[in-house]
């Protein structure tokens, strides 16, 4: 039985959200937390045409590129306790979002939360991890978004 061999991630990668129209937001590979995040803001609950509760959030800050203030609505979402990296458990919104990595569509789990005080305005977590059988060297950057230049090279040359 041939296991998939496992691609390698650096500390920091660059990825994708296609669904938000979003490219290159630095991304901190975090192995000892195991839900995503992605930083927003506005968090707030609305009811739609429908009467139902909509969760409607500002992914990252206006001056991030691609980022151009609209509020995004999503259905669906959860509220989860969520232990944050000084052993505080808060209550965070959920979602479920695809992120790219070596040009490759993967759904995880996302908490969204204020990370303005943080340096990566995202943060992957082990879940994603593992079911992308990735390994993580701590020694590099950009391994994803680099692999993808080199393919995208090779192409152009063809």
């Amino acid at each position: 039985m041939n296991r998939p061999s496992k691609r390698l991630l650096g500390r920091r990668e660059l990825v994708d959200f296609p669904a938000f129209a979003l490219g290159g937001v630095e991304a901190k590979v975090d192995t000892g937390a195991y839900t995503s995040a992605i930083h927003c803001s506005n968090i707030h609950i609305e009811t739609d045409a429908e009467q139902r509760a909509v969760l409607v959030v500002e992914l990252l800050d206006p001056g991030h590129e691609g980022a151009d203030g609209r509020p995004l609505t999503f259905a669906e979402f959860a509220l989860r306790d969520i232990r944050s990296s000084n052993g505080e458990v808060q209550e965070r919104y959920v979602i479920r979002a695809v992120v790219q990595l070596y040009g490759e569509n993967f759904e995880a789990d996302f908490s969204l939360s204020d990370r303005s005080d943080m340096k990566y305005p995202v943060l992957l977590g082990r879940s994603l991890l593992q079911q992308g059988r990735f390994v993580v060297d701590v020694a590099k950057r950009n391994l994803s978004y680099k692999a993808m230049a080199r393919a995208a090279a090779r192409r152009a040359r063809r």
